[in-house]
């Protein structure tokens, strides 16, 4: 009986420590398996934009390589906040993404209180490109050059008005510092992203903008709006803008105002599966049908490590910050 009973024993104590090898195979770390339901990208603008075209080009070769569909969702408002927190809350599992620009790192500056710590509710994924912005008017504008455009400011102070896609956006940035270094005062009209401000700018609402190349190089090239300037340093690469001279060399001298794209997880989420993320954007915007698409448009293609974005974008807050204080740009 004492042997029965050892024997009945160390059947038990097989049959337990089976069952314990099996579930560990089972329970491989919970992210082993990501992912395994669609991964969605918040756009903090309205459906239309720059931002929104950069990421919705991206989603089908992404999904592919992840095996799970890439859905985007549109949160705009509050000049990126309200996407932005609720990418920042959002749980740190690799599902959620936010599509950031510029506003990213210029809202801490000019906003008295975000909903989200900037610094810490953030992991870095990858630098999608950079852009100019580009000064634009609708094509029956009176306004052929940027000097029109800043003598009919300088001739009736107050009355002209630029778009932007909402406040601390490049747009807001780009043209606060425009009237900054040629002393005028247009009036800055906000949207929730650049489709409704570009809208408005073909109706006739507001006189110009500071829209992002990728939001507006198939309306210049369809002859919708007329490019007056890009922003950058440098004169563009695409093929619609090539003529386009620098507001700089327009006659406002030392003028640089460029945009970017870039994806951000939250805070925490784990490191192999910001690689598997970063992969997979990589070989998104690392596909012929991106590059043109995208470069035709005025984007340079970055597709950066994470490292290398956080680097990037802790530059780009620091630059902003010293321009906000300078200019004394505000979110109004």
């Amino acid at each position: 009986m004492h042997q029965s009973l050892l024997s009945a024993r160390s059947r038990i104590a097989l049959v337990i420590a089976t069952a314990a090898v099996l579930n560990g195979l089972n329970a491989a770390p919970a992210n082993a398996a990501f992912p395994d339901k669609p991964v969605r990208i918040i756009v903090p603008f309205a459906p239309g934009g720059g931002t929104d075209l950069v990421a919705r080009s991206m989603t089908v070769v992404m999904g592919q390589e992840l095996g799970q569909p890439v859905i985007i969702d549109n949160k705009p408002g509050a000049g990126t906040l309200i996407g932005t927190d609720a990418a920042a809350k959002s749980a740190p599992d690799g599902y959620t993404m936010v599509m950031a620009t510029v506003a990213h790192v210029v809202n801490p500056s000019i906003q008295p209180k975000l909903p989200y710590n900037h610094d810490k509710d953030f992991a870095p994924v990858m630098l999608v490109g950079v852009s100019p912005n580009v000064l634009v008017v609708r094509a029956s504008s009176p306004y052929k050059s940027v000097k029109d455009v800043i003598a009919a400011a300088k001739a009736d102070p107050g009355k002209l008005s630029f778009a932007s896609q909402g406040a601390g956006t490049s747009a807001h940035l780009a043209g606060e510092l425009f009237k900054n270094l040629t002393a005028t005062n247009l009036i800055h009209v906000p949207y929730r992203g650049a489709g409704p401000a570009l809208t408005d700018l073909l109706g006739g609402q507001v006189d110009v903008m500071f829209a992002t190349a990728a939001a507006v190089g198939t309306m210049v090239d369809k002859g919708q709006l007329r490019a007056l300037a890009v922003t950058t340093a440098a004169r563009s690469n695409s093929h619609v803008l090539l003529k386009v001279p620098t507001v700089a060399e327009s006659g406002v001298p030392g003028y640089v105002a460029d945009s970017w794209y870039g994806l951000f997880a939250p805070a925490g989420t784990p490191p192999d599966v910001i690689e598997k993320l970063n992969a997979a954007a990589r070989k998104a915007v690392f596909t012929d049908a991106f590059r043109k698409k995208m470069e035709a448009e005025g984007l340079i293609v970055k597709g950066s490590s994470p490292q290398e974005f956080d680097t990037y974008a802790k530059g780009e807050e620091a630059r902003w910050r010293k321009v906000v204080k300078d200019n004394k740009i505000t979110n109004d």
